[in-house]
């Protein structure tokens, strides 16, 4: 009696956690027209040596400027400052542009001061895209999916501290021309 009672109990609890629906982690983020902050507007610390995530950029995203000279602007996907300074003085992060007629990924940096970007590949709307940088003792490593990493020195000054999050922003002169979303996951 009692083996009965258990194997049912063990049933239904296979049964009604087998039928849970998988959470969504994404976290989605909405840029506004004449914006260049995306929504929601978060504030956070990372508190490793490694940003992994997600990200998927939907149609919204594509924009053509009436300035050409503005449309390889980069826009900020996500990433963290560095060596306890502002993330204009040192930082890295994935940058994106819609240039070409496709969507164009970069790694950007500021390193004392001096903004760096270096291309690293291109992806399509609608699809997930795997993102990570790691931080090392001399270089920022940015890898896009399964390509080779790309690396960019980093600040032969830093210490050890708090880094805080950069999250979607864009542009860094002209403000979003239309709505746009996108979606990003966090994995560590």
């Amino acid at each position: 009696m009692k083996t009965r009672i258990v194997i049912l109990s063990l049933s239904a609890i296979m049964l009604f956690t087998a039928c849970e629906p998988e959470a969504d982690l994404y976290r989605n983020f909405h840029l506004k027209e004449g914006e260049h902050f995306a929504s929601p507007r978060l504030v956070e610390s990372l508190q490793s040596s490694r940003l992994a995530f997600y990200a998927k950029f939907d149609e919204s995203c594509r924009y053509i400027f009436e300035e050409t000279s503005f449309q390889d602007c980069k826009n900020k996907l996500l990433g963290f400052s560095d060596c306890n300074n502002m993330h204009h003085e040192n930082s890295a992060r994935f940058t994106w542009q819609w240039f070409n007629n496709q969507m164009e990924i970069y790694a950007y940096c500021y390193v004392n001061g001096e903004r760096i970007e270096k291309f690293i590949g291109v992806v399509e709307l609608e699809k997930e895209n795997r993102y990570e940088i790691e931080l090392t003792p001399d270089a920022y490593l940015f890898k896009l999916n399964d390509q080779e990493s790309v690396s960019i020195t980093r600040s032969a000054t830093c210490t050890k501290g708090m880094y805080y999050m950069l999250w979607p922003y864009f542009g860094g002169t002209l403000p979003a021309p239309h709505d746009m979303h996108l979606s990003i996951k966090i994995i560590y």
